[in-house]
């Protein structure tokens, strides 16, 4: 439904009362702006009342104005540019709510990340992990972040990792070699990149497991991975709050952890002496 709401409007904009005819209006006119108001303030902006907003929500089918407001949002995802984002947030990050506003986001998303995933598919994505020949890990913008921290937990555990650290043509050297029982995981959201789409590509071509760590089933990376973890982030103005995408790696890099068994005890082990020996983490009690 998400694909189809301006068409469901369009379609049913006949039966509607005069009310929702100025809805649908303004939402098939701005929709990248209605999608992040509330129900009162949409209400507001066309001059009607917000049960009236609400019913014109249940009218088109879904069950309350969350459901299409969730919609409107997962059709634009991939399209706002930054001063469109800041421009639709601007109402709700101002004054002393914001900090609250934007905690509680990152709740609500991690929260939604529960039911989202998959457990079959989380786990099928831990054993590809663990038996893998070379593990690839690429990311970019903001998501090179969430790739860099994945990466460090998977280097303490394994010996074929690789984070792919350039994000042009020298990509394509680092990824040249992989193949068959290598595993590729990307890690895209909106605005999805397309550098990091086509190396995807590239990788399941070769004939490497795709790990998709993306959005939605409509993201351009879950067309194109083996398997997906689907989790939201949450854009906030221009920044991509990135809460429950690390969330998520923290459990996938536990349970990764998990199959390792003593292999990961000796690697601590070692790293222990080594600290000790070089003398690397300040001991207050000394």
């Amino acid at each position: 439904m998400a694909k189809n709401i301006l068409h469901i409007i369009e379609k049913n904009m006949i039966g509607f009362s005069k009310g929702q005819k100025l809805i649908a209006h303004y939402i098939l006119g701005n929709y990248d702006k209605a999608a992040f108001m509330t129900a009162s303030k949409l209400g507001s902006t066309v001059q009607v009342s917000e049960s009236t907003v609400v019913r014109f929500a249940s009218q088109l089918g879904y069950d309350g104005y969350p459901a299409m407001q969730r919609a409107l949002q997962e059709m634009i995802r991939g399209k706002l540019t930054s001063i469109q984002r800041i421009e639709a947030n601007d109402a709700t990050l101002s004054g002393q709510a914001l900090v609250t506003n934007v905690l509680q986001r990152d709740m609500e998303r991690i929260r939604l990340a529960i039911d989202q995933v998959e457990s079959s598919e989380f786990e099928q994505i831990v054993d590809l992990i663990t038996n893998a020949r070379n593990i690839y890990i690429f990311g970019v913008r903001s998501s090179s972040f969430l790739a860099g921290y994945l990466n460090f937990y998977f280097r303490l555990l394994f010996r074929n990792v690789t984070l792919i650290e350039d994000d042009g043509a020298g990509m394509f050297d680092q990824i040249f070699r992989v193949g068959e029982g290598d595993v590729f995981i990307s890690i895209c959201f909106p605005r999805y990149s397309k550098l990091t789409l086509k190396s995807a590509r590239f990788a399941r071509e070769r004939g490497a497991s795709v790990i998709g760590i993306t959005d939605s089933e409509i993201s351009p990376l879950y067309q194109t991975a083996t398997t997906s973890l689907l989790v939201r982030n949450e854009m906030i103005s221009f920044v991509d709050s990135l809460a429950a995408p690390m969330s998520l790696l923290n459990a996938v890099i536990l349970a990764v952890s998990q199959r390792c068994g003593n292999d990961l005890s000796k690697n601590f082990a070692a790293l222990e002496d080594i600290w000790e020996q070089f003398d690397i983490f300040d001991n207050p009690d000394e």
